[in-house]
Order: structure tokens, then C-alpha cells, then sequence
């Protein structure tokens, strides 16, 4: 039984340049989109719960978290780490995507029993790799350094012998940037 602290840190600060409006209110089994990825992480066993955003979210659930907010969200998602980091109390961060709700609370399980303390672990689904991913406290200063929105691929990248890849059965679940990929997770 591992004695590591947890956070779970939900990126949520995205402009929806694609999609044209909040991809996080976006109507999802009765609620807002965002609802969903939040009560996955509200079922994992994690110590902290952080969510990073840009905007107010109306009609958002953000109970048991702790809601920072991204000034430079144009910046890509490595500025919503950097923030978030600074409420981090943790040993361990797991990033989760505000946009993609298929992800299961037994894939998070299955990241960290897997892990075994690495700085670098991933879900590796049939179809590649995919959120979650899970950092170590050693990681944490690379986290805060990066820019922009492919960032954290390459830190994976650069550090590619140490990352841990965690198999997990099934495709990537759908990450919610087009009306096409709305359309498909809504089908």
C-alpha cells in the first residue's frame, strides 16, 4: 500500500478555438461535459483535487475541488500545470482532461499500481498512448518550466527511457476538440 500523496489535476482552462464555444458546458448525458470528467476524479483515490480554468463555468459541479484559474490560457495547457502547481501538495500529480469523460476511475487505479514510484507514467490504450499520465514530485520543477500546448509530449519525449507505460485495455477515450469528435462521443 503505497503512502504517496495524490493529486488528481483536471485541465480545464481550454479555449475551445475549434469548437467555437466552451467545450466544457457542451450538454453530456444531462450535464455539462465537465461534470463527468470531475465526478471521475471525485471517484478516484486521490488526496487533493485541483481544477484549472479560465473562464466561470455556470452550472458546473466544482464541489471537494479547488478551483484555480489559468490567466494565459492562450499559452496551452503546460501554463494550466504551472498554475496548478502552486497549490499541488502532493507526491504524485495525475493530469486529466476537462474534455475527455470516458476515462474511468479503474484506469487511474491501474496508472498508479503501475507506477511503482517512476517520474513518468502512461496509459498506453490499443489504439497508443493517452491521458491519464501520472508525475512524480521529482518531475514537478520540468512541469512548471514548460510552454505550450504539446509540452508535456515533450517531456515524455525527452525523458522517453523513463517513462513507464501502464497497458489499458480499449482505444483512447474521445478528447472532445471538434464538433466532430462531440458528435462521435454523443453517438
Amino acid at each position: 500500500m503505497s503512502t504517496e500523496c495524490v493529486t488528481g489535476l483536471v485541465l480545464a482552462a481550454g479555449g475551445s478555438r475549434r469548437l467555437g464555444q466552451a467545450k466544457q458546458l457542451l450538454p453530456y448525458r444531462g450535464r455539462p461535459l465537465l461534470d463527468h470528467v470531475l465526478d471521475v476524479a471525485r471517484a478516484c483515490a486521490f488526496d487533493q483535487l485541483v481544477c484549472a480554468v479560465a473562464d466561470e463555468l455556470p452550472g458546473v459541479d466544482f464541489g471537494g475541488f479547488e478551483v484555480v484559474e489559468n490567466p494565459r490560457r492562450g499559452e496551452g495547457c503546460s501554463s494550466s500545470i504551472a498554475v496548478a502547481l502552486e497549490v499541488v501538495d502532493a507526491d504524485v500529480l495525475v493530469l486529466l482532461l476537462g474534455d475527455q469523460p470516458g476515462v474511468r476511475p479503474q484506469t487511474v487505479d491501474a496508472l498508479l499500481g503501475a507506477r511503482g514510484g517512476a517520474r513518468f507514467a502512461v496509459c498506453h490504450y490499443e489504439d497508443g498512448r493517452g491521458h491519464p499520465f501520472a508525475f512524480g514530485r521529482a518531475a514537478f520543477d520540468e512541469l512548471r518550466g514548460m510552454h505550450g500546448d504539446k509540452a508535456v509530449w515533450k517531456l515524455l519525449d525527452r525523458h522517453a527511457d523513463e517513462v513507464v507505460e501502464v497497458p489499458i485495455a480499449g482505444p483512447v477515450p474521445i478528447d472532445v476538440d471538434t464538433w466532430a469528435d462531440y458528435e462521435r462521443l454523443i453517438a
